[in-house]
Order: structure tokens, then sequence, then C-alpha cells
């Protein structure tokens, strides 16, 4: 197979001599696919990128093909019904599609042999969910998130098969054919329960991922399995071990009787550069605490494959070796006949997105989201307030000061370079909005006090590193906090102290109690006292306590939308008439003279080099990886530029 391996695979140290015939099982894996099926950029309109499952299932082929069809298993890690315009708008019900849901079809065409439940497919509700995956012609497994628990694992109630025997026949060194039962489980993130509440309270319970495995993979040797493979959407954290951890991928591996581990969920490669250094990750043998590993990336950036030597011992087939190798989709031709099958599908995706729904002046970008006031960011939240407003106009809560709350979604990262807003002046078009805010997330409406909004904005400000004042070029923001973390609420005025330590870490943890970064917190000029109460807008994530934040739902709900804020952005620009997208002045860094910092963000802002110039920024070039590194002073001086005396007009009251 003519393809590039991010490292090459080596084999492992032979277990033990087998007595018989000998045979390579190559299980082949995606993950968090996120509805890139095509190489299509549905908000760009870019139709080329290097990733997608088309592309995989040309390398698909080659694998095959290389080590024999009956010798491979085809299989799917989650996250693979939600993140595009193609799964998101398409695959919805309302929008005129009539069909398979497009990533059902094209793993049904790709042969796909089973598939494990990643956090996302529960975004849309279990009665959705359920339909869809009936679509599907191989098993999808979900062992930890079920209908109700019972004494132990076994006798939980199931929402999904937990596990599966797969029996395959193999062909063998000796020419023979051999059977071997496969089983396989599948794992998801315990917080589903709190990211996609709205959906799944009272109908689905979840489990520890490591506590669900040490009863099912006994459980599934018992049945007759030959060997196991865990199917876990679950990252890996370096630890320490812990319950109902997120991402549990170390812990998993050293579950006793699991031959192999496909993770995912983070978005990251291995075996690759973000996990050096871990314990127990071993690159060069492709192995997590011994275990042959692989994650597959995003997007369908990478298809991961493992093989297992087996050999006939002493107590049946045994693992005597493997390699583990990640095959990048780039420069992959994309299969035809999965274009050809999904041609319908992605013409009437271009037609829903490509609909005109206003217009901006100026334009809408996330590559200064950290930094700054940002445009895209305070339309997402005016548009929310604007329709809170509506929804409780006629109530009580009418006459309480109005609060909007949101988090840029695209600010590199993990995402790379690309990963960024971008829209241009003119028309704004229903894949602009899509990508303004990419997730299926509803409205809330919570009834909050001072001491809330300032804790709210405490958790938000961890993405920020602690800054020396008086030493230049230090790095502005913490890798390790996603900048979706970072909520403005939009209708108070604050600063942030970067001099202090972050009062929480990403778990929602007090790491700091005397620590606060939140100074000069006002509502319309007056301070805010921690009595004061106000409504804000947010979304069910959020407000469901997601990311490190507490679950204020629980007692201060006000109103709960069913449609998604991603409509109701829609529907805010059809009537707003022409956008001047600028932003008023919500938040800010306190005054540190002297200091300065370094940010890194996309090559787009290059685009606009009156707002580097505004930033009083310096262009330091791109990294090996295709970001934007700036340098900017702290504080940094408000620029005529960016001032707009109708901001206003970004919150209704």
């Amino acid at each position: 197979m003519q393809v590039r391996p991010v490292f090459q695979p080596v084999p492992a140290t032979e277990t033990q001599s087998p007595t018989g015939p000998t045979f390579t099982l190559r299980l082949l894996a995606t993950s968090d696919v996120h509805g890139h099926i095509l190489p299509q950029d549905y908000f760009t309109g870019r139709h080329d990128t290097p990733v997608g499952l088309a592309r995989l299932a040309t390398l698909i082929a080659q694998a095959r093909a290389q080590a024999g069809p009956e010798n491979c298993l085809l299989l799917d890690n989650g996250d693979f019904l939600q993140g595009t315009p193609l799964t998101d708008l398409t695959a919805r019900p309302g929008n005129g599609w009539r069909g398979r849901h497009p990533v059902i079809r094209a793993m049904n065409l790709m042969g796909y042999d089973a598939a494990a439940l990643g956090n996302h497919e529960f975004n849309f509700g279990l009665d959705w969910l359920c339909d869809t995956l009936s679509q599907a012609r191989f098993p999808v497994l979900c062992a930890n998130a079920v209908r109700a628990t019972g004494r132990s694992p076994l006798e939980d109630t199931p929402f999904l098969p937990s596990v599966t025997i797969l029996t395959r026949h193999l062909r063998a060194t000796d020419g023979g054919s051999h059977e071997i039962r496969i089983g396989l489980i599948g794992l998801t993130p315990p917080q589903v329960t709190v990211w996609d509440h709205a959906h799944l309270a009272g109908r689905i319970t979840t489990r520890d991922m490591v506590e669900t495995a040490r009863h099912w993979v006994p459980e599934l040797r018992a049945r007759g399995a030959d060997i196991v493979i865990a199917l876990a959407h679950t990252g890996i954290d370096a630890g320490p071990d812990r319950p109902g951890m997120e991402n549990a991928a170390r812990a998993l591996a050293r579950v006793p009787g699991i031959d192999a581990l496909i993770a995912g969920h983070s978005h990251r490669i291995f075996p690759g550069p973000d996990h050096a250094g871990t314990d127990g990750a071993d690159m060069a043998r492709g192995t997590l605490c011994g275990v042959p590993c692989v994650k597959p990336g995003y997007a369908a950036s990478h298809l991961g494959q493992i093989d297992l030597h087996l050999g006939r011992g002493a107590r049946g087939w045994q693992v005597t070796g493997h390699a583990v190798t990640l095959h990048p989709a780039a420069g992959a031709p994309p299969c035809p006949r999965l274009t050809r099958a999904l041609a319908r599908a992605h013409a009437h995706t271009l037609r829903l997105i490509d609909r005109a729904l206003g217009e901006t002046r100026a334009p809408l970008h996330s590559y200064l989201a950290l930094v700054r006031d940002d445009p895209g960011l305070a339309l997402v939240n005016t548009a929310q307030a604007a329709a809170l407003a509506e929804a409780i106009r006629d109530t009580p809560y009418a006459a309480l000061p109005l609060l909007s709350a949101s988090a840029p979604f695209k600010t590199g990262g993990r995402g790379g370079p690309d990963h960024f807003t971008d829209i241009p002046a003119g028309p704004v078009r229903l894949r602009n909005i899509a990508d303004l805010y990419g997730f299926p997330n509803t409205l809330y409406g919570l009834l909050v006090t001072g001491a809330n909004l300032r804790d709210w904005l405490e958790r938000a400000a961890i993405c920020f590193n602690r800054i020396t004042p008086g030493a230049p070029g230090q790095t502005l923001l913490d890798p390790a906090i996603p900048g979706h973390v970072f909520d403005v609420i939009a209708g108070l005025s604050y600063a942030i102290d970067l001099t202090s330590p972050a009062r929480y870490d990403l778990d929602g943890a007090l790491v700091s109690p005397q620590a606060r970064r939140i100074r000069g917190l006002t509502h319309r000029g007056h301070p805010v006292a921690d009595s004061d109460r106000f409504v804000i807008a947010t979304n069910s994530y959020r407000a469901w306590g997601g990311g490190p934040f507490p679950a204020l739902a629980e007692g201060r709900l006000i109103h709960q939308s069913t449609r998604p804020v991603r409509d109701l952005i829609a529907d805010h620009v059809a009537r707003l008439g022409p956008i001047a997208p600028m932003p008023p002045g919500t938040w800010r860094f306190a005054p540190l003279p002297d200091t300065s910092v370094t940010i890194e963000t996309g090559p787009g802002l290059r685009a606009y080099p009156q707002e580097i110039e505004a930033l009083g920024a310096q262009d330091h070039g791109l990294d090996a990886k295709g970001f934007l590194h700036l340098s900017l002073p702290l504080p940094r001086a408000a620029h005529p530029s960016l001032a707009n005396p109708a901001a206003a007009a970004y919150i209704p009251r």
C-alpha cells in the first residue's frame, strides 16, 4: 500500500511460539469523522480538502487488498453523525432531504463491520438516533450509556448492544482458513448525560468506562471470544486515574483481557507527538500501557491500522505480535463509487447552505477572538439575547437586566491553522451561520446572580496563562484549554487580570481559592453586586455544566427552546438588515505596562492587516504547522477603527 505512515510499523516481540498456523488480523479504524465524507469544506466552499471518508475509502480498499479482505475488520469509534452541514442540516428533519442518512449510506457502502457511539451521536435526541442507526448494516455498540443500571454492568438495561462477537474465517500463512471469534465492546464518555442533558435526562444513565470494561471483557471471554477489542470513544489523559474520567484510554489499556484499543474523542492522533512523554505511551511500538492502540485523529484525517499477529497456543488463539500504523488521507484520491453515492446529498447540502440571509458590511472572523471583543461572537450573543427577550416578554423576568453568554468555537488549537471562522464582507449565507455556530445546541434562559456571573467569568478566563509583569514574549494561551471554554458575557463590562493564576482547572475544580482574575465587573456603568439578579441567554451545553462550569439550569432555568441556536442566529440575521459588526467594549485585559505576549492564530488574518496594526502586534511568520505567530503588547490601546457608536444595539436592553 503506497501511503506514508506517520511512523514505521514495528512488530512487537513475540510473546510465545505458536504451535500451529499463524495469521494476521488487520484492524482498520476511523474515529471522530464528524460528517466529513467528501473532500468538501461546506463552510468555505473549498472542494479539495485533504480529509474525508471518500479519501480513506481508497486507502481501505488498498489495505484490504494487501492483507486479504477476509483478514480485515473496518471499525469506527464514534462521533460520525454530527459535524458538517451534510449531517447537521441535510440529514435533519424539515430540510427537504429524503433518503438514508448520508453518513450511514457511506459507511454501509464501505462495509463497516462495527461502530461505537461517541458523545455527539446523542446531540439530536434518542428517537432520531434510533431511527438513524436502524439504517446501519453493521452493529453499533455502547456498553456504558444504558436505559437503567443494575447491580453490575452485566445487569444493566441496555440502550444499544453493549458488546458483540464477530465470527470470521481468516486465511493463515499455511493457506488454510481458520475460524476466530472477535469480541468488541463500545464505550463512550459518561459525561454525555451532562452535555446532552435535555435529550437524555430520565432516559439514559451512564457508568464509568473502566468499571464497565472490567465486567464485560471477561464476559466476552466467557462467551467464547478469542480476542477482545475495545472501541473506546475516549482520549489519553496523562493521569492520575479517577472514577468517571472523560479521557480514560490509559486506564482502559490496563484492563486485563483487552488485546487492542481503538481510542479517539480528543481529535489527536496516536501514536504521535501530542502524546510524547505520556506515561505508558510507546510511540515506536504503538502501544499504550503495553496494548496496541491507535487514535485516528479528526474529520477522517487518518486511517488507523493495527495488525495483530495471531498464533495457536496452549490456550487457543493468542496475540503474538503487532504493528500499528497511521495512514494520512492527504494525497489519496477520493473513492469514485462513494463520491457518486453521495452526489445527491452533497448537491442538496450545497443548495441549502448557499441561501442568502442578510449582509455584513465588515468581515466576521475568529482569528482574534481570544485577545479582543469579537464581532462574530457579539452577533451570536445579540441573537441569543433577542430570542430570549421575546420568549420572556410577558413574564415577571422581563423587568430584569438581560445578558447573553457565548464562546468562540473555532480558534485553531487541535483543529489546525485553518480552524477559524472567516466570513468576508458581503452576503451572509446559511453556510456562514453554520460556520459561526457549528453545534446543535439549543437556547436556554437562566436566572442568575452577580455572584454567579463573577464565578462564570472566572471559569471562562482559565484559557490564559499567568503572565509576569514587565517580561516580553510570554505565551498568552494555555494550549490545554480549548477556546470554546472562553465564554464572553455581553451586557457586562470587565477586565481580566493576567497576573493572577487561574482559579479553576479544566475539570472545574477549584485549584487557587484566593485567585481572582475578573476585575471591575459592571453593568451599564454600575458595579455588579453579588446579590444583583439578571437573566442570561446561553446554550443547553453550558447550562447543564458543559466544560468547567456548574449546571446552573438546576433550579435556575426560566426558558428552554427546542430550536438550535444556529437557527435563531439565521432568523436574527434575516431580520436585522445590513450588519455593522463592531461589538461593544465588553472585556479587556487589565493594564500590564512593558509586557508583551505571543499568540498563534490562522494565517488568514494577514488578509486584515489593519486589525494586526490596531493591536500594535508584530507578525513573526508561520510555524511548521502553519500557524501565524504574533506578539502584542499589554495593555493594548483602543484603535479608532474598532470603535462603533452603534454598539449598544448588540444587546436589546
